[in-house]
């Protein structure tokens, strides 16, 4: 062999041997753009949106609303209404996480909405949001299944906060109609203990419904399961004749269940 073909063989050589780690640098290249897309597609997964109808008879002050939260990734108008008849209707075509209600409006007010509303989606949650403070209105609105109380002169961060907690199942009420309430139920019809008192558990369950929590916290907070939780809340309310959790906040906060001593049974 020639010194010449002794060269280019060395070269040869050299060239495979360099190829090799170049190959696994491009396959280790592959596997971490790979990586990085996963990565992206996860921080990117779309965020949950909360689903909501809009019920409100003045155009303006609609329409106001809807730009207002327009603007906010988490939420999604899906509908609007002018009255209690057309809410209804567009309340069942989309099917609404949350129904934004104002209470005096033309052909159906909201009180009467209410339990229309209820019947056909039990699971959609009511915020009324009106100009009117009447202990008695809210009352009544409560008790027919609304799960929020908003006045209109509440600011926008107050009205996104109910929204969110509508949305997760909480009473969301303004404080000043929440003691306008309280003070109306001062004398309540149904007595505090009936022949079925509550057992020691769900007194707990009472509670901590009146600290505003989901029953998937509750269920956190005594460690059993959500199912459980909701089977308490349901007796809860067959033994204190009440329509809905957040009446049974309001019941609980009446009766002093909110201090963090031991509940008895009295």
């Amino acid at each position: 062999m020639t010194p010449t073909s002794k060269t280019k063989s060395k070269t040869k050589s050299k060239s495979k041997t360099k190829i090799s780690p170049g190959k696994k640098t491009a396959k280790g290249a592959n596997k971490q753009v790979k990586n990085n897309a996963s990565r992206s597609e996860k921080k990117s997964a779309p965020v949950k949106k909360i689903r909501v109808l809009v019920v409100e008879d003045e155009n303006v002050v609609r329409e106001g609303i809807v730009t207002l939260l327009s603007l906010h990734n988490d939420i999604q108008v899906v509908g609007e209404a002018a009255d209690g008849i057309e809410a209804v209707r567009a309340a069942d075509r989309t099917k609404p996480d949350v129904i934004l209600l104002d209470m005096h409006m033309p052909e159906q007010d909201g009180l009467t909405t209410i339990p229309k509303l209820k019947e056909i989606l039990p699971d959609s949650h009511i915020l009324v949001l009106t100009g009117f403070s009447e202990a008695d209105q809210a009352y009544q609105a409560i008790k027919a299944g609304a799960l929020g109380y908003l006045l209109k002169d509440s600011t926008r961060v107050q009205l996104l906060q109910s929204i969110r907690e509508v949305a997760e199942g909480q009473a969301s009420i303004q404080p000043s109609i929440a003691m306008k309430v309280i003070h109306e139920i001062e004398h309540p019809t149904v007595p505090a203990f009936t022949a079925d008192p509550l057992t020691q558990r769900e007194l707990e369950t009472l509670r901590l419904i009146a600290q505003g929590k989901s029953n998937k916290e509750i269920a956190a907070d005594l460690f059993v399961h959500e199912r459980t939780v909701a089977k308490h809340v349901s007796s809860i309310l067959s033994k204190l004749q009440l329509a809905s959790r957040t009446q049974a906040a309001l019941y609980a906060i009446h009766e002093g269940l909110m201090n963090d001593q031991p509940v008895t049974n009295k």
